[in-house]
Parts: structure tokens; C-alpha cells; sequence
């Protein structure tokens, strides 16, 4: 039975989230939901939601993949190769709702590889019984510092995203594993500026 049949049409992001986990899971494509969906599930919801999801995918599976997604998507064959080739990312794009995903390829680094062995099944939104996995509250963390990096430190939602889920996560948070892995992606400032405030 495809996503489409269980779920119903998708109308909201997290339906089309859904949807799409479901086909990765079908192919047995390791993933991680992260973005503002993942920041939501473990501290506070925006009003705009982000759906970024980092995926183990590789060529052998790109065309299973076009395939499921069918006439629901657009979905560009050699974006999607040229993206797993290079472990860059990609988008897809639902052409009802026009809500688009965006996939990251998981790259050749601990991070990465650390993303998809600590992810947590969870559910995702109001509907009972509906889950996928999400990444952990730590790497949503370190996920967000380092975009909130790369976007030259301006983008305030990036950083009320990391001080929703501290402030929610707080003692809960594995604060070893997040200072040794902010060190490694060269964010520790980041992290310890957002922990004081």
C-alpha cells in the first residue's frame, strides 16, 4: 500500500513530510527530519514551517525514488544525481500544495554520520500513530548553529529555533556529546553564547 492510501492526500507540510519518509522507508533509505519540524517536535513552533530532511541516498535508489514520488512531484532526475554525487542537496517539490522538501544528501563526515545513528522515531504532528524519524534534540541543536553560521549569524529565526529547544530540552540535553560535536564543526562559540542566554 503506497503513503498516498494511509495517509490521504497530502495537505499540510507534514503531510508531504510524511509522505516522503514513508517512500525512503519503503527503499530502505536511512533519513533524519530536520529543519523547523524538528526544532518544533523538540521546543517551540513557528509559524513557518521548514521541511529539510538529511537522507542516505544513493544512486542506485534515485530512480525507485522518482518513480514512487510519480505525477505528485516534480522531481528532476539529474539534480537529484548530480546532488547525491557531490553529497549536496536537492528539492522536491509538490505540485498541489507547492510545498517543496528539501533532501540533503548525508556527506562523509561524523556529523552526518552521527545525525542518522542518534535519530529518534517520533510522532510528527497532532495525528496519533503518524511517526517518522527526527533528528535527535542535540543535533537539531548543532544543525541550526551551524546553518545560523553559514548564513553569516543574521537569521534570527535559526537562532530562536536553537533557544526553543534548549529551553524546552534543558536538562535533558546530552551536553558532552553537544560540546564535543560543536567543536568539531567549529560552532562552540555558538553553542555557548546560546546556552547563557
Amino acid at each position: 500500500m503506497g503513503p498516498w492510501k494511509s495517509l490521504g492526500m497530502p495537505q499540510s507540510p507534514l503531510d508531504v513530510t510524511l509522505f516522503v519518509t514513508r517512500i525512503f522507508e519503503e527503499l530502505d533509505i536511512s533519513y533524519a527530519i530536520g529543519g523547523s519540524v524538528a526544532s518544533a517536535t523538540h521546543g517551540t513552533t513557528r509559524a513557518t514551517m521548514d521541511v529539510d530532511i538529511v537522507a542516505d541516498l544513493d544512486q542506485r535508489r534515485v530512480d525507485k525514488l522518482i518513480e514512487k514520488l510519480g505525477a505528485e512531484f516534480y522531481a528532476d532526475e539529474t539534480m537529484i544525481r548530480d546532488a547525491v554525487a557531490r553529497r549536496a542537496s536537492f528539492n522536491l517539490l509538490h505540485l498541489e500544495t507547492m510545498f517543496k522538501v528539501d533532501i540533503f544528501v548525508s556527506k562523509a563526515r561524523p556529523f552526518d554520520t552521527a545525525q542518522l545513528q542518534r535519530r529518534q522515531r517520533l510522532q510528527i504532528g497532532d495525528t496519533a500513530g503518524e511517526s517518522a524519524y527526527v533528528m535527535s534534540a542535540e543535533d537539531i541543536i548543532l544543525a541550526k548553529l551551524e546553518w545560523y553560521r553559514k548564513g553569516h549569524q543574521v537569521s534570527d529565526r535559526q537562532w530562536r529555533d536553537v533557544l526553543g529547544v534548549m529551553n524546552v530540552q534543558q536538562d535533558r540535553l546530552d551536553w558532552a556529546y553537544l560540546q564535543d560535536m560543536a567543536q568539531t564543526l567549529g560552532v562552540e562559540d555558538l553553542l555557548t553564547k546560546a546556552r547563557d542566554q
